[in-house]
């Protein structure tokens, strides 16, 4: 099962795939040369499949558990202010995607979408410590009845260079759902507080929509 983000990616691949291995089939003499051409471009049209993969998660909703919004390791846990939307002390945990990855959205807790912001900018690896302000990105706040405001916020780093984000102020969400794709390697941050209970620990792998981070 694929995003539907990448079917057009996919489409595009494809006939490009078709069109060289013809081309290389009919035009290529050495077949050393022909053979490579064609295992070149089969395997960067796999590794696109991959990309866009959109596996099914089983997720199990409780309002008093954050659960991860994207596969990847924890590469942050640690007290920071949070200076856009809540401007206080939080705890935050950051996930980096590689370009392995699947690099689905899920929204980390249900509610009611508060706060929803688009900040352009650089491209800084996702891991460097000022992506979080300085990079491409969208902050979503979510307000969890049982938790109240959530805030994750979507990153784009060095190689991605498309964040898609399908949440809007105003908005009912349910935990594990669908919330966007940032394309091609970035990172997830999500600000909880301080009282909740850390789930995971640095260089855990996390599975999105599946493993619990934080709770009550």
């Amino acid at each position: 099962m694929f995003h539907k983000e990448g079917f057009k990616i996919i489409f595009v691949a494809g006939l490009i795939l078709v069109v060289t291995i013809f081309l290389a089939d009919h035009y290529i003499q050495n077949i050393w040369i022909q053979k490579g051409v064609m295992i070149t471009v089969l395997i960067l049209f796999i590794l696109i499949l991959q990309f866009f993969r959109n596996p099914k998660r089983n997720t199990q909703i409780n309002d008093n558990y954050i659960i991860a919004p994207a596969d990847g390791k924890v590469v942050v846990i640690e007290e920071v202010v949070e200076s856009e939307y809540f401007k206080d002390k939080r705890r935050l945990i950051s996930i980096f995607m590689s370009p392995l990855n699947v690099h689905v959205t899920r929204y980390p807790i249900g509610g009611k979408i508060k706060f929803n912001k688009y900040h352009p900018g650089k491209y800084l690896v996702a891991w460097h410590p000022k992506a979080s302000l300085e990079n491409e990105r969208t902050t979503i706040v979510v307000d969890n009845t049982s938790i109240g405001e959530i805030l994750y916020r979507q990153i784009a780093g060095a190689v991605a260079r498309r964040i898609v984000n399908y949440a809007r102020v105003g908005q009912t969400v349910v935990q594990g759902t669908d919330a966007g794709f940032i394309k091609f390697g970035s990172r997830i941050d999500i600000f909880v507080p301080l009282d909740m209970k850390i789930e995971v620990s640095l260089d855990q792998i996390t599975k999105g929509g599946e493993t619990i981070i934080a709770k009550v």
